[in-house]
C-alpha cells in the first residue's frame, strides 16, 4: 500500500482512489520537493492494480498559486548532471506515470499552478476558482509543459490566447473553455473529484490503462523536450530587466512597465 505521507503530500485511500492532498496551504507553491513527492507519489500508486484513480487537491484557499518567486531555494535553481531542470525532470515522472488523475481546483491556480492542474486528465472547479498563465506578464517564458497541455485542453487559438495575454479567468469561464470538465459549487469540488474518480475506477481496469496508454501516446517525451525548451527560455529570460521588473511589479500587485531589455 501506499504511504500515508510524502513530504508535504497528504495521502488517504478511498475505496479505489488515493486522495493526494498537498498541504502548504493557503497558497500550495510548488518546488522541486514538492513535484518529487508528487512524482514518487504517481509511480508507488502504478505499482498496485487495485488502486485505479488519484485525486489531487490541495488544502487552504487555493489550489497552487504557482511556484514562489519571492524565495526560489538553491535545489530549483541547480541543474541535473545533463544540464535539465531538477524541477521539469520530476514532472516528466508524473507525466509518465500511469494511473488517471483528477484535480480539484479550488481558488487560483496560477503559472505553474495551472500546468499542475493540467497535468491532470480532469479539472473538476468552481465560480471561486482563478487560472491564469501570467508568465508573460512576468516578463517570462511559460512552463511546467502548459506548451503541450495546454493546446489539447483549449485549442490551439485559445492557448496562444492565454500565454500571450496572461489574462486571468474565472472557473465559469475556464469551464465554457474546456478547462475545466465539472463546474461545482466551491464546497463541493473535493467531493465532487473524488465522484469523478470513483466513476473512472469503475472502468475494467485493463482496458482503462490501455486506453489511456492509446490516448497519451508519447505524450511523457513531447513533455520532456517541451520543458527543456522553456527551461532554456525561462533561464535566458530571467538575465533580463523585463523579468526584474515583472517580478517586481507583481510582488506590487501592480502592470508592469516592460521597456524590451
Amino acid at each position: 500500500m501506499v504511504n500515508e505521507r510524502y513530504g508535504d503530500v497528504g495521502v488517504t485511500v478511498d475505496g479505489h482512489v488515493v486522495v493526494a492532498e498537498v498541504q502548504r496551504g493557503p497558497n500550495n507553491h510548488f518546488d522541486v520537493d514538492l513535484i518529487d513527492s508528487l512524482s514518487q507519489l504517481y509511480e508507488d500508486v502504478d505499482k498496485y492494480p487495485d488502486l485505479r484513480a488519484i485525486v489531487l487537491c490541495a488544502e487552504g484557499k487555493h489550489f497552487c498559486a504557482g511556484a514562489n518567486l519571492v524565495s526560489r531555494s538553491d535545489s530549483d535553481r541547480e541543474t541535473e548532471a545533463d544540464g535539465r531542470s531538477p524541477l521539469y525532470t520530476r514532472a516528466t515522472r508524473m507525466i509518465a506515470a500511469k494511473t488517471p488523475v483528477v484535480a480539484a481546483v479550488q481558488g487560483a491556480a496560477v503559472g505553474g499552478g495551472l500546468g499542475l492542474a493540467c497535468s491532470a486528465d480532469f479539472r473538476v472547479g468552481c465560480s471561486e476558482t482563478r487560472m491564469t498563465a501570467n508568465f508573460a506578464q512576468l516578463g517570462f517564458h511559460h512552463g511546467f509543459g502548459l506548451t503541450v497541455l495546454l493546446p489539447p485542453i483549449v485549442g490551439q487559438q485559445r492557448a496562444w490566447e492565454l500565454l500571450y495575454t496572461g489574462k486571468r479567468i474565472d472557473g465559469e469561464e475556464a469551464f465554457k473553455l474546456g478547462l475545466l470538465d465539472r463546474f461545482v459549487p466551491l464546497e463541493d469540488v473535493r467531493t465532487e473529484a473524488i465522484a469523478f474518480a470513483k466513476e473512472i475506477a469503475s472502468s475494467a481496469p485493463l482496458a482503462l490503462a490501455s486506453i489511456r496508454e492509446t490516448m497519451r501516446g508519447d505524450l511523457a517525451e513531447r513533455y520532456r523536450a517541451a520543458t527543456d525548451r522553456e527551461n532554456e527560455e525561462q533561464a535566458r529570460l530571467r538575465q533580463t530587466e523585463d523579468y526584474k521588473e515583472g517580478v517586481k511589479a507583481y510582488s506590487e500587485r501592480r502592470p508592469g512597465d516592460f521597456g524590451g531589455r
